[in-house]
């Protein structure tokens, strides 16, 4: 038995945003967070009672009033949370969801919440996509498919809107909830740093490729995060690859001529992020090649993060891979920063 908790709305200084959720079973929370700390002790007991009483609710806090100084500091804004108390009646469309990004499908999750008088509100949830697939509501809603379309031609991540509240005949709110699939994280060497940083990538959600001439590196048994292991050359790997605007790759091979094939094919494309590792004379020598043989300019080589990562005089290997996750974190985060 489970409680699927939502933020719905928030105002003024909150620990999440809306579309933060968090599942719950009778021990305590299972995944996901929606603030942690005394807002999600007190959530925790809501989704608690849930569970057992299978009574799906909406409820509000004041972050000042409704919560502790002892227990810890507050933040002083509002939030309110759907508690939906029987997610499992929605597998089906969970199951639709997780078929679209398997196949790299965005689309739009939209919830329904209906309250009739003093029952218990009633939830229920859909999916639609670019491609048609899915299912959508069965009355009409207006305007409704110009939102979705506009939310998945956007394509930001992690949005969350209220696109309707309506009072007649009954008390009906509908979210929309944009789902895109994961962001690729293509790492282009199978050593110690492109195993630390598979690692780290997929704690931070990333779809993981790892892409390597040796079958002895590129094998699960050493990349056991990685969803997919190519064994070829690298450069040529990387020039077949599918490349989209969600595309982040990082090059880390044994060797320079390894990183310049894989730069070769990932410098000048469309794809968010482009970082190679290497010391600054390094990567100077290798600008100047570049540039002087052609296959790249002085614009292109300004989008480059290189050396890759944030500098935090990072020496170990497991330094290096989290520098290179919090840069990569850091791009995805800017180029999400505003939603419809």
């Amino acid at each position: 038995m489970l409680a699927l908790v939502t933020v719905i709305e928030t105002s003024g200084s909150t620990p999440v945003k809306s579309g933060s959720s968090a599942l719950f079973d009778q021990t305590g929370l299972l995944s996901g967070t929606i603030g942690g700390g005394i807002i999600e002790k007190k959530v925790q007991h809501i989704a608690h009672t849930a569970v057992k009483s299978k009574e799906s609710g909406l409820y509000s806090f004041k972050l000042d009033k409704d919560m502790s100084f002892e227990d810890e500091a507050i933040c002083g804004g509002q939030m309110s949370i759907m508690v939906d108390a029987n997610p499992c009646l929605h597998v089906a469309v969970f199951e639709q969801i997780q078929a679209s990004l398997r196949e790299g499908i965005p689309g739009v999750m939209i919830t329904t919440v209906t309250n009739q008088h003093d029952q218990n509100p009633v939830i229920n949830r859909f999916w639609d996509t670019c491609k048609g697939n899915g299912n959508k509501p069965y009355h009409p809603i207006e305007g409704i498919d110009n939102k979705i379309k506009s939310l998945l031609t956007d394509g930001k991540r992690g949005c969350f809107i209220e696109f309707l509240h309506n009072t007649e005949p009954h008390d009906v709110r509908i979210f929309l909830e944009a789902v895109p699939p994961p962001s690729r994280l293509v790492i282009a060497g199978a050593g110690h740093i492109g195993k630390a940083l598979a690692h780290l990538g997929k704690l931070l959600d990333f779809e993981i490729t790892v892409i390597d001439d040796r079958k002895e590196f590129a094998n699960s048994t050493n990349i056991p995060d990685a969803d997919y292991l190519v064994v070829d050359d690298i450069g040529n790997a990387i020039r077949h690859m599918k490349k989209t605007k969600d595309t982040y790759i990082v090059i880390v091979t044994r060797g320079h001529k390894s990183d310049a094939d894989a730069l070769k094919h990932s410098i000048g494309t469309e794809i968010a992020y482009v970082g190679m590792i290497g010391s600054t004379k390094k990567v100077a020598l290798m600008r100047k090649k570049s540039i002087d043989e052609g296959w790249a300019t002085p614009e292109q080589w300004a989008n480059l993060h290189a050396p890759v990562g944030l500098p935090i005089r990072s020496e170990t290997v497991q330094e290096i891979a989290m520098s290179i996750a919090a840069q990569l974190v850091l791009e995805r985060n800017r180029l999400n920063t505003d939603y419809v």
